[in-house]
């Protein structure tokens, strides 16, 4: 079991933070522009911070950047795609994940411009999860989804997590995403990572 800990962890304006998250849910909410996204990216050792972050015994300070990319694997509210064909940004052919997310098989072949910003996002999903990543950062990874799709992807998030202990920190809006998902609530106020009433 993976254990992400966060020592006098701090982004920009949000205050230092304590915080061990285990085999579990956490749900972080706060207003737009309050520092979610920041947090998250901080975390993925993608933009400058300060305090610690461990995995385990592991050190982010002290690991390669691309091997705690690897680890701790961050999916942005936004997906980005560098080549034309959606395959070109996978690492097998048959991704275990698409049939789980309601994606065909051929969607491989797809130009990336054809894609939905939906499919777009259900696609960044499955290519995360392929590189199984020890733990999950995930910025409002629904919120371009109809309901079906949601539902696909938090019983997939949760079979991952079931299979590999992983820690999740999962940034909503939704209020009962949240109920649903949550283990522990956090939320942003006045530049402030606090716990809240689950």
């Amino acid at each position: 079991m993976a254990i992400l800990r966060l020592e006098n962890f701090s982004v920009l304006t949000l205050k230092p933070l304590n915080l061990e998250v285990k085999e579990e849910f956490i749900c972080l909410s706060g207003a737009s522009g309050a520092g979610k996204s920041l947090f998250l990216r901080a975390i993925a050792d993608l933009i400058v911070h300060q305090g610690e972050a461990n995995l385990d015994e592991q050190k982010c300070s002290e690991i390669n950047p691309a091997q705690w990319r690897k680890w701790v694997g961050f999916l942005s509210a936004e997906s980005a795609w560098w080549t034309d064909k959606v395959g070109e940004h996978f690492s097998k052919e048959n991704n275990q994940y698409l049939r789980q997310l309601n994606l065909p098989e051929e969607c491989m072949s797809w130009d990336v411009s054809r894609c939905s910003t939906g499919e777009k996002q259900r696609l960044a999903i499955a290519r995360l999860l392929e590189q199984q990543p020890k733990v999950l950062l995930l910025d409002e990874p629904t919120a371009s989804l109809d309901p079906t799709s949601v539902m696909a992807v938090e019983s997939l998030i949760k079979n991952y997590v079931n299979k590999f202990d992983a820690p999740v920190i999962w940034v909503s809006h939704d209020q009962l995403q949240i109920k649903r998902l949550a283990d522990r609530k956090f939320k942003i106020i006045n530049n402030e990572i606090n716990e809240v009433e689950a």
